[in-house]
Formats: structure tokens, C-alpha cells, sequence
């Protein structure tokens, strides 16, 4: 979808439908006032006999207003006088572009500028706006032998502005981002049969193509082991797809060090020997959504052409039951040369990311991020509306907190002390590779620590917060890739 800016008032504006805000006890915006008081007092009369009361997300469509140059007006409900959440504004928006969808028009001008939203700064409105309107007119469509097309489809916003280039600025950045959760969206919900280690290769190549500031390496097993990745290679022991380290560089801020992104990129997961229960095992190709916030949040960022360094580093692999997959008590020796005594082969997503991780100090990087559906544990704590984030660095924390809040991508931060780490003590190895049923994401979060002491970094599990479960609405959700992207922005700001 397109999306445009205009000074025109809601009176003069050409498009197929206006849309305007009022707030309960009939209380109007300015330009809902103006077509009230254009079409002698009709918002009113539908307001006084009840057919809209302005509750959030409530809306009205009205034809051939008298004195509107469009055929058609949206009224949407606000709810009380006075500053909008940012998750009432999520359901003011929501509301309106599925009954804008539902509509005929093709076309249609948002009013909405004249709202004020909690804690936001007033461009903030035009970028979750089209975060949220792309959100809400995904389709999955990739392995479905008809797509129809709808009829009279929404195929572009105008948002009212005063300060155009502001406002401007703040389109482009939702854009992108909203892209590079359609992105991360596309990649995650791809079957597992066809989003394979290979593929995910084959995806990083083409994005390296199509962006000139990337620039994409692959790693093949045989180059792994003369790297001595053999916790990695271990998890990829059990099945027919090739294991494969990908590298995404994106070159925009000339020598200054890159914040390196590692995603977890297990494109299926069964749990190997340590086999995961069969119901809902298909939703273990979302165990991906690391690596596919990575892919999102790079192509997010080169479409913006930010002045920035940054590196994407994806280990992908799938972990499944076979004759040679790892074994409970089997010991393997990472990259930086520790051993690891694996209790439980369902908790691969450490083994790979801990040989990414000491891949990623070749860079020099100045922060470190991983981003993995690690843990159930994290959806009994926090459940599917918020990432867990721990960090070695509390400043970076903070980042990112504040990242989260910026975007309405939340966080919360979970202790990684060192009262923990005993639980991950092996009899027979350098360390455990899992900690017992006792805070299970926080001893994951202890396991990558060890591979991440020579630099500063943050671990985000998203396993509560990277798809939906269950009915019609299943699916990939893009996040964390407006977390990210906002935390690289207010980066390249605050170093500015």
C-alpha cells in the first residue's frame, strides 16, 4: 500500500473517504467539528440518536456528507477526552482500516493528527499508524494455490499533517519497518519443507542483491568445522538439511564498530531424540522468528539507507530424531572451546547460538544482540505480549527497554545473576545445557552469557511474543523488528 501526505482540510480533500475522530459524550476534533458544522449538525444528529457513541474502535460510515468533497466519511470512536494509549490507538487504527477494507474505497485520508497519545512524541501516530495498518491487511499467501484478490482493495493512506517534512520522515520509517515485519512475517510462516537452511541462504543472497550496502556470506558445514563450531554441527548432526551460517553486512556508518544481530534460525524443530509432544509441532517452524527478525530489521534499515554499521549473523539449522543426532549425555565442544554436556536435545537453540556468538567477536562489534524463541519458560512468565531481555550491560538494557516503549514492541527485563549459573555445573563438562525446571529462561540466558564475556551484549527471548498460537489467527507477529529498528534509530541519534 502507498501512503501520502496532505495539508488539505477534511472538507477540500479529494479521496474516497475521510476519516475523522470524536471522543465519547460527543465530544468532536477540530476536523470532525468542520464537517459537522459544513453539513448543519449531521455528525451530531447521528451522535444524538445513538448510532455511533465513541468508544475505542467503534465506527461509522457516512455517504455524501453535505459540504465534504469526498463521497464518503469514516467516524471512528476515541473513548474519553483525553490522551490515547498507545494500545488504544492500535485499536482506533485497527478499527478503521477494516472498515475502510470492507468498504469500497480504494483510497482514503486519515484526520487523525489531531490526536494526542500518551508519553508519544505527535509523529509517532503516523509511524505506528502504518506499522499497524500493514499488520492488518497481511495475508499469507505464498503456498496457496488461490489467492483471489478483493475487490475495491485499500491501496493507499494520506495522512493530515502541518509539518509535512516531519511527518514525512515518520511515514518513511514506519514504511520500512512495517515492510521488514512483513518480511520476518513472510520467512517465519513458510512451512519447514520449504523454508529450509538453504533457503534462508538463498533469502540473504537476494537481499544482498537487491540492497547495495549488503553484503552476504555463507558458511557450508565443511568451512564450520575448520572453524571448530562443534556444538553447532551437532545440532544439524541428525538431519538431511545441510547446517548454514549466514552473515548479513550492512555497510551505511564507515569505520565506526557494527552492532552485530544474532537470530536464532532453527527452520524446524522437533526436539531431536529429547522429542517435543506431537501437538502443535507443526508451529516448530516459527523457531526460526530470531533469524527473521534479523532478516526484517536489515532490510528495514538499508531501505531507510541509515548511517549505520550493522551485521546480521544467522545460525540455521534444523534439529530432529536420528541415528546420529545428539544424545542426552553426549559431549560436544563449542567454537571458543568449551565442552557442553547435553542433558536435553530440545535445548539446541543455545548450542547454535553460542558458536555464533564467538563467530560475531571477528567484528569488533560494539554491542551484540541475540534474538531467539529460546524458551518456553518465558511464555509462563510473561505470556505472548512481552519479550524477556536480559544483558551483561545495563545501559544496553535500558536501550533497549526504552526501544520497546518508543515502538510499542515492550520488554522486560529479567535478573542474569550469577547466584543462577550454578545450575548450568556439569559433572562431566565445562558447562550443561540446561539448568533444571527452575527458572528455565534465565539459566538459558546464563548458558549464552559464557560465550559473550569480551563484549557488550543483550539476549531478547521471544518465544512468547514471535507468533500467535491456535484458530484463524495463527502467524508469524514481525516482532521484535520495530524494537530493533527504533533501538538502531535512537543509536544513530544519540551518536549524532
Amino acid at each position: 500500500m502507498q501512503y501520502f501526505v496532505t495539508a488539505n482540510t477534511a472538507l477540500t480533500e479529494q479521496s474516497d473517504c475521510v476519516v475523522v475522530a470524536i471522543f465519547e459524550k460527543g465530544i468532536m476534533t477540530p476536523s470532525a467539528t468542520l464537517i459537522n458544522n459544513a453539513s448543519q449538525g449531521q455528525l451530531q444528529r447521528y451522535i444524538d440518536r445513538g448510532d455511533i457513541s465513541g468508544k475505542v474502535g467503534q465506527t461509522l460510515l457516512l455517504q455524501d456528507v453535505t459540504g465534504v468533497a469526498s463521497p464518503r466519511v469514516l467516524v471512528v470512536g476515541c473513548g474519553d477526552d483525553e490522551p490515547l494509549s498507545d494500545t488504544q490507538l492500535t485499536q482506533v487504527i485497527s478499527s478503521t482500516v477494516q472498515a475502510l477494507d470492507k468498504s469500497a474505497a480504494t483510497k482514503a485520508s486519515l484526520y487523525l493528527s489531531e490526536l494526542t497519545i500518551k508519553d508519544k512524541p505527535d509523529t509517532w501516530l503516523f509511524n505506528q499508524a502504518i506499522i499497524t495498518a500493514e499488520a492488518e491487511l497481511y495475508q499469507y499467501k505464498a503456498t496457496k494455490s488461490e489467492s483471489p484478490e478483493k475487490d475495491n482493495a485499500l491501496t493507499s493512506l494520506t495522512f493530515h499533517a502541518e509539518d509535512n517534512q516531519a511527518c514525512q520522515q515518520a511515514v518513511d520509517r514506519g514504511l520500512a519497518t512495517a515492510n521488514g515485519m512483513t518480511l520476518a512475517k513472510e520467512l517465519g510462516n513458510l512451512p519447514g519443507n520449504i523454508c529450509t537452511p538453504s533457503y534462508l541462504a538463498d533469502q540473504a543472497v537476494q537481499l544482498g542483491q537487491h540492497y547495495e550496502r549488503i553484503t552476504t556470506t555463507i558458511l557450508d558445514e565443511d568451512k564450520m568445522a575448520e572453524l571448530g563450531m562443534g556444538s553447532l554441527l551437532s545440532v544439524s548432526r541428525g538431519s538431511r538439511e545441510p547446517a548454514k551460517l549466514i552473515t548479513m553486512e550492512y555497510q551505511g556508518g564507515g569505520d565506526e564498530k557494527p552492532v552485530v544481530l544474532v537470530g536464532k534460525g532453527l527452520t524446524f524443530d522437533a526436539g531431536g531424540i529429547s522429542l517435543k509432544p506431537a501437538a502443535g509441532m507443526d508451529e516448530m517452524k516459527y523457531d526460526m522468528c530470531g533469524s527473521a527478525s534479523v532478516f526484517g530489521t536489515i532490510s528495514a534499515i538499508a531501505e531507510l539507507n541509515l548511517p549505520i554499521n550493522v551485521i546480521g549473523v544467522i545460525p540455521s539449522s534444523e534439529n530432529l530424531p536420528d541415528g546420529d543426532a545428539n544424545k542426552p549425555g553426549d559431549i560436544v565442544t563449542s567454537m571458543a572451546g568449551k565442552t557442553i554436556e547435553i542433558l536435553n536435545t530440545d535445548a539446541e537453540g543455545r548450542l547454535i547460538l553460542c558458536d555464533a556468538l564467538t563467530y560475531s567477536q571477528r567484528f569488533e562489534p560494539a554491542i551484540v544482540i541475540d534474538i531467539a524463541t529460546l524458551t518456553g519458560a518465558i511464555i509462563v512468565a510473561l505470556g505472548s505480549k512481552t519479550t524477556g531481555l536480559m544483558a551483561n550491560d545495563q545501559q544496553l538494557a535500558e536501550d533497549l527497554l526504552q526501544a520497546g516503549r518508543d515502538s510499542s514492541d515492550k520488554a522486560w527485563q529479567l535478573p542474569l545473576w550469577d547466584e543462577y549459573q550454578e545450575q548450568l555445573d556439569s559433572n562431566f563438562a565445562d558447562i550443561a545445557n540446561i539448568g533444571g525446571k527452575e527458572a528455565g529462561s534465565v539459566t538459558a540466558a546464563c548458558f549464552l552469557s559464557r560465550f559473550t564475556e569480551d563484549f557488550t551484549w543483550a539476549h531478547l527471548d521471544i518465544a512468547g511474543t514471535a507468533w500467535k498460537s491456535g484458530g484463524k489467527s495463527k502467524g508469524a507477529t514481525g516482532r521484535p523488528v520495530p524494537m530493533l529498528v527504533q533501538y538502531l534509530i535512537n543509536r544513530m541519534t544519540q551518536s549524532s
